[in-house]
């Protein structure tokens, strides 16, 4: 592309498709790259997964976004996200990954795999879901371990451990479990997650109190073996159980390699959370631009669709005001 983008977002999630809106509607040339698939992220999420909000939060642009439920469930919010794009025939390049971003006078010079860019502004919207917070044990990278969850059917009467006390894992401890899945859950803490959603933790807390899924709190998984896995508890204590399969969901974390790469500055206080300024959402660059869930560093719940997608309308507007 010789053509000089006033706008090169990257990310095709939700609020880079948000940005890709706003940009459009003022007249700006953009363009979204994606290392993968359309919303890459909800593609991965779990089969059955239903979201914690309601569709008319989860909407951007003020575009209706109808479901059959209250709340919304992985495909209809597929077929949302995809039908914005192709209706609003947005510019977009799936399955082209970003590998350098460097910067000229007054402008940056973007490497992916397949192409070069030139863009005066760069909106960085990559989300979190790429890189799983690993256990760090022996065992880890057995075929028998998953750091990602997608159907239940794969789990069927065998003997699971569930890693982790969040949405994801419990929602993989409800569905194993009523597959024919024999569900053990390994939890750091002492009960199940504050964040679990309300109408599923209290089947989730039944489950473990009549002994349908097992409970291990205060505890943590020391090796992984073929056929069984060893946890040690608060007690000191350590116990081999019999396992076919570990499904460690103990979290995600941005591409922190790739943002200090650019020359981001993240907080050095183990959180990671990139400077920006909360007004426009501008980074510590001039010209580059934080929106979505990466503004939260390792806090990644604090920034979700419902409460970023104002970063678009923010961000486009400072660089309306940056141009006139």
């Amino acid at each position: 592309m010789n053509t000089t983008l006033d706008v090169l977002i990257i990310g095709a999630g939700p609020i880079g498709i948000a940005c890709a809106l706003e940009a459009k509607k003022k007249n700006l040339t953009y363009l979204i790259v994606e290392k993968g698939v359309l919303v890459n992220s909800l593609y991965n999420y779990p089969t059955n997964m239903t979201f914690f909000s309601t569709s008319e939060k989860l909407e951007i642009d003020d575009i209706p976004f109808i479901s059959s439920n209250a709340k919304p469930n992985k495909k209809e919010a597929l077929e949302y996200y995809r039908r914005i794009v192709s209706s609003n025939k947005l510019n977009v390049n799936l399955f082209e990954k970003v590998e350098m971003v460097e910067t000229k006078i007054n402008l940056y010079n973007v490497t992916t795999d397949k192409n070069k860019y030139q863009a005066k502004q760069i909106i960085i919207s990559t989300g979190f879901y790429d890189i799983p917070n690993y256990l760090n044990v022996p065992g880890e990278d057995l075929p028998k371990v998953f750091h990602y969850y997608d159907d239940p059917h794969y789990f069927s009467e065998q003997d699971v451990v569930i890693v982790g006390a969040s949405n994801s894992a419990v929602d993989a401890a409800l569905e194993i479990y009523r597959k024919g899945g024999r569900v053990t859950m390994i939890i750091r803490g002492e009960n199940i997650g504050d964040r679990v959603k309300y109408w599923v933790k209290p089947d989730i807390v039944n489950r473990i109190e009549e002994g349908s899924i097992k409970a291990y709190y205060h505890s943590e998984i020391k090796e992984i073996l073929k056929d069984k896995v060893v946890i040690s508890t608060k007690e000191g204590k350590e116990i081999s159980l019999k396992n076919d399969f570990v499904v460690a969901l103990t979290g995600y974390q941005p591409n922190f390699d790739f943002l200090k790469n650019i020359g981001i500055q993240l907080s050095t206080d183990g959180l990671k959370k990139p400077a920006y300024n909360p007004e426009t959402m501008e980074s510590n660059l001039k010209g580059i631009y934080l929106a979505g869930v990466i503004c939260g560093g390792k806090e990644t719940h604090k920034w979700f669709i419902e409460n970023s997608r104002i970063h678009a309308k923010m961000i486009i507007k400072d660089i309306i005001a940056k141009q006139s």
